[in-house]
C-alpha cells in the first residue's frame, strides 16, 4: 500500500514538474540566443531581381535532341534570352555546339550569338562562327545556320577551312547526309573555291 501511495505521488508531481522544467528550458533558449544580424546572411545569389523581371533570361541553358539520320546534336550557351516579340525566336550569347553522328565523327561549333527558330527548326549562328571536325578540318565564316531535325549544317558566307590537305577558301559550304548512305556526310564547298596544298612532309 505505501508502494502505491508513493508512485501515485511520484507521478502527480512529475505530471507538474516535468511540464514546468520544459518551460524553464525554452525560456532559456530564448533568453540566451544571440540576435540575428541580417548582414550575416548568406548571400543565395547576387542577382538584380528587377532588372531579370524586365529582362528575363536563363543562364547555361542546353538543348539536347536527335537528328532524324541519328545524329545527336547538343547546343549550350552561357546566357539565354526568351523572344522579344511574337515571331521571333529565343536568342543566346557564347554557344558551343556539338553533332556526333552515328558513324563515330564530331563536330563542334562555337559561335559568339544566336538564334533558336522553332519554326523553321533551325539554329541561327552569328558573330563568328567556328566549326572544328573530327577529320582534323577546321572552318570559320561569319554567320551558320544547322537544322534541328536533320544534318544539315550551312555557312552561307565566306568561308576559310584548314585541315589535313592545306587551306581553303569558299563563298560557302554545307554539310549534309550523303543520298542514299545513312552513315556517311558530305561537306560541299561552293563559290569561288580555293585551295592552297600544303603536302605532308
Amino acid at each position: 500500500m505505501i508502494d502505491t501511495d508513493f508512485h501515485s505521488r511520484m507521478i502527480g508531481w512529475l505530471k507538474i514538474v516535468l511540464p514546468l522544467l520544459a518551460l524553464v528550458i525554452l525560456s532559456t533558449l530564448f533568453l540566451v540566443a544571440r540576435t540575428v544580424n541580417p548582414d550575416d546572411a548568406i548571400p543565395y545569389a547576387e542577382v538584380d531581381v528587377e532588372d531579370r523581371l524586365r529582362e528575363p533570361r536563363m543562364t547555361s541553358p542546353t538543348y539536347a535532341g536527335l537528328t532524324s539520320d541519328g545524329a545527336a546534336l547538343t547546343v549550350t550557351a552561357d546566357e539565354a534570352r526568351p523572344a522579344a516579340e511574337t515571331g521571333a525566336g529565343a536568342s543566346a550569347t557564347a554557344l558551343n555546339g556539338l553533332l556526333e553522328t552515328p558513324d563515330g565523327g564530331r563536330t563542334e561549333l562555337t559561335a559568339g550569338t544566336g538564334q533558336i527558330n522553332t519554326a523553321a527548326r533551325q539554329i541561327l549562328l552569328s558573330g563568328g562562327v567556328t566549326i572544328s571536325s573530327s577529320t582534323g578540318w577546321q572552318v570559320q565564316g561569319e554567320t551558320m545556320t544547322a537544322d534541328m531535325d536533320v544534318t544539315n549544317i550551312s555557312v552561307p558566307s565566306a568561308v576559310i577551312a584548314t585541315g589535313p590537305a592545306g587551306v581553303v577558301t569558299a563563298n560557302a559550304l554545307q554539310l549534309t547526309q550523303a543520298s542514299g548512305d545513312s552513315g556517311r556526310y558530305l561537306l560541299v564547298f561552293n563559290g569561288a573555291v580555293k585551295l592552297i596544298y600544303q603536302p605532308a612532309n
